[in-house]
């Protein structure tokens, strides 16, 4: 086994922190009216520990306050427990999640950087409607992935995958990078290691890793961009939708066909083989095409 595959079998993934606060105060929000501070706050229910219940379950996640805050946040958005048009109050939300002002204006900061919310002058801070959210956002998917909307967002998923990671498949035949492709055979020996060991967290690392690399080698800047949307389908798949759900002899196998396809410069078995381990769950079967054999 290579050092990289060693050094992936033991390591531990990084913690992936938002940003410090940075210059906070230069982020303003303007006070609603006071007719729209009268309304109960949408999380006022029968559990008044819900703030501090929602830190408590964020926590795991090694973020700060503010992470999980827009972790909270972002999850009653997304399922729709704070509706469009929704005004956010930062007093209330301080108090109600015992955090300072300064820990809710960068929350929201983040959130309005994701389309979830907006901050106009004289009009506050508001819930913004499904359509200018940006779905392509790692956070947003995972939220979705677990919420409601879990059944849709991972059919989508699915056939974003059947999109991108065939036509990527195909182009990274025509790279001949050997660092990448060595880095690719490394994966692969590091699942069938994972496998045999019935280890499913690293063999999903190494699965996450493999797709991120094969985007990567496929030279296209665009579809680079698309790598991280992978990686969180990957990471939210939670069900048997794709091959690579399965940790399986059949999936290892067609992840070292990929291996071998790229060496041998073979773009058409390449995305073959790709098709292959993407097959879908018969539940999904009407939206998404059977593999082509050429």
């Amino acid at each position: 086994m290579s050092t990289l595959a060693q050094t992936m079998m033991t390591a531990r993934p990084a913690d992936s922190g938002l940003a410090g606060p940075g210059e906070l105060d230069r982020y303003s929000y303007a006070e609603p009216h006071a007719a729209e501070r009268v309304a109960p706050p949408a999380w006022d229910g029968p559990d008044t520990d819900l703030g501090r219940a929602g830190r408590r379950a964020a926590g795991s996640r090694g973020r700060g306050l503010h992470g999980q805050l827009v972790q909270q946040l972002g999850q009653m958005i997304v399922s729709g427990d704070l509706g469009a048009d929704r005004p956010l109050v930062p007093e209330e939300i301080g108090q109600r999640f015992e955090v300072s002002r300064t820990v809710v204006r960068e929350s929201l900061r983040v959130l309005e950087a994701k389309g979830l919310v907006s901050a106009r002058p004289n009009v506050g801070t508001r819930v913004r409607p499904v359509s200018d959210w940006n779905l392509l956002d790692p956070d947003i998917i995972e939220w979705r992935a677990f919420g409601p909307q879990r059944d849709d967002q991972r059919r989508e998923l699915c056939e974003l995958r059947w999109t991108i990671e065939p036509l990527a498949a195909r182009l990274a035949a025509g790279h001949g990078r050997e660092d990448v492709q060595q880095r690719l055979g490394d994966m692969v020996e590091i699942m069938g290691h994972a496998l045999a060991q019935g280890d499913g967290i690293t063999f999903s690392r190494a699965d996450a890793e493999f797709h991120t690399l094969l985007i990567q080698l496929a030279g296209n800047r665009m579809l680079e961009h698309l790598s991280g949307i992978v990686s969180a389908a990957l990471q939210v798949s939670g069900g048997p939708v794709t091959g690579c759900d399965r940790p399986n002899e059949v999936s290892l196998t067609h992840h070292a066909r990929i291996v071998d396809a790229l060496a041998a410069g073979d773009a058409v078995a390449a995305e073959s083989a790709m098709r292959q381990l993407l097959t879908v769950h018969p539940e999904v079967e009407r939206v998404v095409p059977a593999p082509r054999e050429h």
